[in-house]
């Protein structure tokens, strides 16, 4: 099993350590997300030097490109992408639901690339399949994303989910007893529209198998609890989870602050504390970390801070700001004078608004390592309270002064 140790307990508020086969995470923990393998617009050096412990892969956007056996070829996501330290990946299940036309059935999920109109399918075998050959620490069960807010939609997804974990942890066991990680017959199989079989194209219907190296027996998974708006499906969902041998849990579904604390209540006082608990999706405010953290979640990733950089939407500790707007054109202040970041301690504001109105991509640049290490910072700090038994004080002075309340 993943080694989680507690340090402190609160509550359901918690600081514990992930043990992971590329090094330990500190949690709580913002962790950077790497969609395509990369951070956009930063370095893994970047990342490292802005304090990030950890990075999330999105499974769906690999398989497209560059391919999971080619990640596997390269010794896996760590050693691709030179982020050698813990790695996630999650399903690619959100991302297609995403997608238009999509066709969902028991099986799985057909869809069309993005890229080039491919026809594929994703299955909870093949997601399991892709993710250990994308070689993360951290994988998520492929779980299904309700269609609509409606409470029978909710349920059913909830359900087929639930079907879908108890795939995704004999394909993970089968994967972890045999070594075998080859993701060959998947897109030409699904290239053809046919569905790929539950275990590649090869004689005994393993497909060909392949060395392993450190990919064997060192790959986690965690059950994603879905649920949605509906706190008793939420329960439900959290003792299915809780049930089945995975070596933590995504909370899933999630999209807005309101109503999360009393959801996660529910879900976190379900989960056996001695797993670690990672809010998918979530982090585009400070205040869904201050909550998140509150009610027992370990880990947290969202695409947004970095996204909203790109943007020249800033973090600062009055909240935030639009740094292309003209008021900072004679600002020779620095972004956030109380921040340690490469922009914050080298560059002032009318740079950065210059950077930004000339389409410079060094804006993208310097916006992307400040967003990234606010969020990342304002995590460690939550720890530290937490550690040092001030997290009342600590949430209290920051939201109160960046959400001018």
């Amino acid at each position: 099993m993943l080694k989680f140790d507690l340090e402190k307990k609160n509550g359901l508020m918690r600081a514990g350590v992930i043990h992971t086969p590329h090094g330990d995470i500190k949690t709580p923990c913002f962790v950077g997300a790497a969609t395509r393998a990369t951070v956009k617009a930063l370095t893994m050096r970047q990342m490292r030097d802005l304090g990030s412990q950890a990075i999330l892969a999105n499974t769906y956007h690999l398989i497209l490109a560059p391919g999971a056996d080619l990640i596997k070829e390269a010794g896996g996501l760590a050693e691709f992408s030179s982020w050698h330290g813990p790695t996630f990946t999650d399903s690619g299940g959100f991302q297609i639901f995403s997608l238009p036309d999509v066709k969902i059935d028991e099986n799985g999920a057909k869809f069309k690339s993005h890229i080039n109109g491919d026809k594929l399918e994703m299955t909870p075998e093949s997601s399991m399949r892709a993710q250990w050959a994308i070689g993360a620490d951290i994988h998520m069960a492929f779980d299904q994303l309700a269609k609509s807010e409606n409470r029978q939609d909710m349920e059913d997804a909830m359900h087929r989910t639930h079907r879908w974990l108890d795939r995704c942890v004999a394909e993970h066991q089968r994967l972890r007893d045999d070594g075998d990680v080859s993701f060959e017959g998947f897109r030409s199989a699904a290239a053809r529209g046919e569905a790929p079989s539950a275990h590649g194209d090869g004689p005994d219907g393993r497909g060909p198998r392949k060395e392993c190296c450190h990919h064997h027996m060192e790959q986690y998974l965690y059950a994603v609890v879905q649920g949605g708006t509906f706190n008793d499906l939420r329960a439900e969902s959290a003792k299915y989870c809780a049930s089945k041998d995975v070596d933590g849990f995504g909370i899933g579904g999630v999209f807005v602050a309101d109503g999360m604390d009393e959801m996660l209540k529910t879900v976190n006082s379900i989960l056996p504390e001695e797993k670690p608990r990672h809010l998918l999706g979530m982090g585009q405010e400070p205040i869904d970390l201050f909550i998140g953290a509150e009610y027992g979640c370990d880990t947290f990733d969202c695409v947004a801070p970095t996204r909203m950089a790109r943007n020249g939407s800033l973090y600062t500790l009055d909240g935030r700001i639009n740094i292309k707007n003209a008021k900072f054109r004679n600002d020779f202040t620095p972004l956030m004078p109380e921040c340690d970041c490469e922009c914050c301690k080298n560059y002032n504001r009318a740079y950065l608004h210059h950077l930004f109105k000339t389409d410079e991509i060094t804006a993208k640049v310097l916006a992307s390592i400040h967003n990234e290490h606010f969020v990342v910072k304002t995590t460690d700090k939550i720890r530290e309270s937490i550690l040092g038994g001030t997290f009342a004080e600590y949430k209290k002075q920051f939201l109160s002064r960046y959400y001018k309340k």
